[in-house]
């Protein structure tokens, strides 16, 4: 599953990032595998979407989403 799949207050674990399309200053803000993520909101159109990972805000470009692979947690 990918992180553009996730629905809003769904929470996952990012598994896998590939870094050719994940922009370096994502990684250094916390996009890493074994972080957790939460979908908080989504903005018209559904581009950018507001995510919660560790603790920290930070919204990302759907494009960008689709190449960062979660695996989903169970609440």
């Amino acid at each position: 599953m990918t992180l553009a799949e996730l629905k809003r207050g769904q929470l996952g674990v990012i598994t896998d990032v590939s870094s050719v399309y994940v922009p370096l200053k994502l990684l250094e803000m916390g996009c890493l595998p074994g972080n957790s993520v939460e979908l908080v909101q989504v903005a018209p159109f559904a581009d950018p979407m507001y995510l919660n990972i560790n603790g920290s805000h930070l919204a990302i470009r759907k494009e960008t989403a689709i190449h960062i692979l979660i695996e989903m947690v169970n609440e």
